[in-house]
């Protein structure tokens, strides 16, 4: 049975890919591309309905129908698909930066003292069209050239990349740092590191590789997986997680950690993983 949340169908419209599949009996659709363009947006199950993730500023969205103000497709980053409101999207276009400062800001000039323009979150795609002293000139307006850094050259670890989001609010299906939860903790983490990476956790633990410890010795940077649950290994016997428990994102002793999930209904852990590089094979098998 094809999972919905990375099946680009709904009900009425199937793009192309699924020729000869269940969803062949839809109208068949190529979809246009485009990329949001607010802040951050949210990634509904139906329009105006609940949220399933969010999307971020120059997030590529392959549009396939159009409903009540909102927009149905697939977003190219991790092949998550739902409803944006429409006014969240503008037209495609190249990106070459990403933001990797937690958040910032873009203004009109570059200038620190001139009014903000909007603000951008961890892990946003812009084009710098041109880079000066303290400011890069980009598709939304001056962002601090400190806060960016090229698609090209990645942020190489994606432990520190997710210490960057320490003190977030929980957030259910949050994907920034005005609010993330567990799995688009571990997401941004890595796909600002260019390693893959689905939106969801049982997604992602069906994406791991061997980790390099063990369930009960885990190592830094392996992701722990429990029911609904994931966090990664920051250092030997530490935990990094967006957790309910607290309404943040914190580091904290693995041991205590385990048993307060267990007791909470989250049982043992499910698995262990990694994430692999770009290129690297990907997913477990059997």
């Amino acid at each position: 049975m094809s999972d919905r949340r990375l099946t680009p169908a709904n009900g009425r419209v199937a793009h192309l890919s699924l020729r000869g599949t269940a969803a062949a009996g839809l109208r068949l659709v190529a979809g246009d591309l485009a990329r949001v363009a607010a802040p951050l947006t949210d990634l509904l199950r139906e329009p105006g309905g609940a949220r399933e993730r969010q999307l971020l500023r120059g997030d590529r969205f392959r549009v396939l129908d159009r409903d009540r103000g909102h927009a149905f497709g697939q977003a190219a980053k991790d092949g998550y698909c739902g409803w944006v409101a429409e006014g969240a999207l503008g037209p495609d276009g190249p990106v070459t930066h990403r933001v990797v400062a937690p958040a910032s800001h873009a203004y009109p000039e570059p200038r620190i003292q001139s009014p903000e323009t909007c603000a951008l979150p961890f892990g946003a795609l812009l084009e710098v069209r041109a880079m000066g002293e303290r400011f890069a000139e980009t598709c939304a307006g001056f962002v601090p050239k400190a806060h960016l850094r090229a698609l090209d050259d990645p942020l190489p670890d994606p432990v520190a990349a997710a210490r960057l989001m320490l003190g977030t609010p929980y957030l259910w299906g949050g994907n920034s740092r005005a609010g993330i939860d567990c799995s688009g903790l571990v997401q941004g983490a890595h796909l600002a590191c260019a390693i893959p990476c689905p939106g969801d956790s049982d997604l992602q633990a069906a994406a791991t590789n061997p980790p390099e410890g063990t369930a009960e010795d885990p190592a830094p940077g392996d992701l722990m997986f429990w029911k609904g649950h994931v966090g990664i290994v920051s250092a030997p016997g530490m935990l990094l997680h967006a957790t309910a428990a607290f309404m943040t994102t914190l580091e904290e002793p693995l041991g205590p950690a385990r048993l307060r999930i267990a007791a909470a209904g989250g049982g043992p852990v499910t698995s262990v993983g990694r994430l692999a590089p770009r290129g690297a094979p990907q997913g477990r098998t059997a």
